[in-house]
């Protein structure tokens, strides 16, 4: 199943969109936009689709989501029909370079542009000053002019100083070899992606990395804070999620094109990872 590309309206006089959703129907599909997502469920709760990612969303919670990374609020029905239980949702869409080319590049403005830089995963801020950052969301929808961009840069810089945030969507699923700004860690990338249904020693990939074999595995752990037998898995069992919500393949196919020699080996690394079965998974997305 492949998301639907939505159309973020934007007004004349305006840099970015903020909203308030009483009715959860703009989000009430599998979708992705150029824009950033800064998203908080005052009143709401359900299922998250973010990338490959699948979990719980509850009233509080508060995301960012990177431009063009599909994502879905399955709200529960409660909230979708006409009854007392209204949610509240309060959405602000904007432009990476809303504020000029220049802007982020600034050595001012690093902190904000590595937290964009991890929203291209999808990210939910679990510390921090949320009644703050909500409260700025609350201002944009009030006010107008230079003030509401300063309360946008106000909100991802307090998201910038949050000391614990969740990764939603695995680099698998988005990776980008853009993003990789070093030479040797993007040929790392480059190689794992064209070669990973085939085995990968570790003679080899130390050599596209141009390190000797026993330095190569602390190498990678210090640029990436995982070892390479874990980025593996996760490029796999990204494929393997795409290709589940495709749905052109069955399972055991699924399986093998995802670089898994065996069916046991593969469910129960997805499962690992996804914290679901290969098949439950499907189903879970089916029913977007």
């Amino acid at each position: 199943m492949k998301p639907q590309l939505l159309k973020v309206s934007m007004g004349p006089a305006q840099s970015f969109s903020v909203r308030q959703d009483s009715r959860p129907v703009m989000n009430n599909k599998w979708h992705y936009h150029p824009e950033v997502e800064l998203i908080h469920f005052n009143k709401g709760y359900g299922t998250q689709f973010v990338g490959d990612s699948i979990a719980k969303f509850e009233s509080g919670d508060l995301l960012l989501i990177g431009s063009n990374l599909p994502h879905y609020w399955k709200f529960e029905e409660s909230f979708l029909n006409e009854s007392p239980y209204d949610a509240d949702i309060k959405v602000a869409h904007f432009s990476e370079n809303f504020l000029g080319n220049l802007f982020l590049n600034l050595p001012e403005n690093k902190p904000i542009k590595d937290i964009l830089e991890k929203s291209k995963r999808g990210i939910r801020i679990i510390d921090g000053d949320k009644g703050k950052i909500a409260e700025l969301l609350d201002l944009m929808l009030l006010s107008n002019g230079t003030e509401r961009i300063i309360y946008m840069i106000q909100a991802l810089l307090e998201i910038s100083r949050s000391k614990h945030i969740e990764v939603l969507s695995s680099l698998g699923f988005v990776y980008n070899m853009e993003e990789i700004d070093k030479d040797r860690i993007k040929d790392i990338y480059e190689y794992s992606y064209a070669n990973f249904r085939n085995k990968i020693n570790l003679e080899e990939i130390a050599d596209v990395a141009k390190v000797s074999p026993n330095s190569f595995c602390r190498y990678f752990k210090s640029r990436t804070q995982k070892t390479y037998s874990q980025f593996l898995m996760e490029i796999k069992v990204g494929q393997a999620c795409r290709l589940l919500i495709d749905k052109k393949m069955n399972i055991k196919q699924v399986c093998y094109e995802s670089g898994f020699n065996n069916f046991a080996s593969f469910h129960k690394c997805f499962k690992g990872i996804t914290g679901k079965s290969p098949l439950m998974y499907q189903r879970e997305f089916s029913a977007v």
